[in-house]
């Protein structure tokens, strides 16, 4: 067969992704209406936290991981890290579910552990009950012991969930409306996050409050300076393009090649001279590199206190040791510099500096418009919530 025949086609960016990139090309800055300001304490008062806790993460759908990362049917992931004991799960039918991870005969913990594991059936340690991967109760010993049980009414407890665009969403209420998980989706297919694969992932411990990491990624004007040993040299000052997707934002920032004569309709092109960033309510940031993505999932643990999984997402699995080494030094560049060098200790020393109540409000330029914005939609959810 002939090889172009088997080629897919380039991938193209959204409506939306290519009206992002045309400002950018106009060279226009997202700029908001003046200065503005936070207040110091939504960053530094355990009490908002608490009010955001059961707004935003006990509330709205949320990202647990890339699809990436169970690439296959027959896998299961424990998940602790939204402050509920979950299990997640892609069945023989390649169906993700997301589960609470407790066996229904006396509630032990049905899988142990925080890594992923292959396996065509769940067996509870305690009592031997067996589930499927869709949830369903296999069998148990001895079910004579159990006269007139209906297995059908004991599977586990599974939350609603949705799968789009290469990435898991859970919700913690019934009800849930993933409609804009479902649209963003579009955006994401349209770089093939679906078909990447996991190259690395990690989990930082960020001494800060959460919205002080998101508030990095919702400005470009500490691209240039904070980043200037690292990624700055590679941007534009200040030109970037920005909207919102119902609660989430997205935003594109220009990079310092020439975007005269390119292609803005070949996403492959697109990406070597604008660089997207999505910022996910309640708290997660995906940034497309030219040629690869990070995908990081913000859960609070505190006021002041954040665990951040960094993942890496790849085209394909390396072949060679020399792409293997090409993909570390992107890693190491990303992971280790960029966010947890810079993004992440800059939380720290925020939340530092804040916690001395030498400032009572943050400053916003017209440049961090964006950051006001985002604290306009949380501020919008915690209403109602005591």
């Amino acid at each position: 067969m002939n090889e172009a025949a088997t080629k897919s086609p380039p991938l193209r960016p959204t409506e939306g992704q290519l009206a992002l990139a045309r400002a950018v090309a106009r060279g226009e800055e997202r700029s908001g209406n003046g200065i503005t300001q936070v207040p110091a304490s939504v960053y530094t008062d355990p009490a908002h936290w608490t009010r955001e806790k059961a707004a935003l993460f006990d509330r709205l759908p949320q990202i647990l991981c890339p699809s990436a990362v169970l690439p296959h049917a027959g896998m299961a992931l424990p998940h602790d890290a939204t402050g509920r004991p979950l299990l997640i799960t892609r069945d023989a039918d390649g169906t993700t579910h997301v589960f609470l991870n407790v066996c229904r005969h006396r509630g032990t913990r049905l899988v142990e552990g925080d890594d992923v594991q292959c396996a065509k059936r769940l067996v509870c340690p305690y009592h031997a009950w067996t589930y499927r991967l869709d949830g369903k109760l296999l069998a148990l010993p001895r079910p004579e012991t159990f006269p007139g049980m209906d297995k059908e009414h004991y599977g586990l407890i599974e939350l609603p969930s949705c799968e789009a665009g290469g990435l898991i969403w859970f919700a913690p209420q019934d009800n849930a409306d993933f409609m804009h998980a479902r649209i963003l989706g579009e955006d994401f297919d349209a770089f093939g996050m679906a078909e990447h694969v996991l190259f690395r992932r990690k989990t930082h411990t960020v001494k800060g409050n959460w919205k002080l990491i998101m508030d990095a990624f919702l400005e470009s004007y500490h691209v240039t300076r904070l980043h200037s040993q690292t990624i700055g040299p590679f941007f534009k000052d200040g030109v970037t393009s920005g909207d919102q997707i119902g609660p989430h934002q997205r935003s594109a920032v220009g990079r310092l090649e020439d975007m005269e004569g390119v292609d803005l309709n070949d996403m492959a092109a697109l990406r070597r001279v604008v660089t997207y960033a999505y910022q996910l309510l309640p708290a997660t940031i995906i940034i497309p590199s030219p040629d690869y993505l990070n995908v990081m999932v913000l859960m609070p643990q505190a006021h002041d206190l954040t665990l951040v999984e960094d993942f890496m997402l790849i085209p394909e699995a390396p072949a060679t040791d020399k792409a293997r080494d090409h993909w570390e030094r992107s890693w190491a560049l990303l992971d280790g510099g960029v966010f947890a060098s810079e993004d992440f200790r800059a939380a720290e020393l925020g939340q530092q500096g804040l916690s001395t109540g030498a400032i009572p409000n943050l400053t916003l330029g017209t440049l961090e418009g964006g950051i006001h914005r985002f604290h306009e939609v949380v501020q919008e959810a915690l209403r109602g919530i005591n």
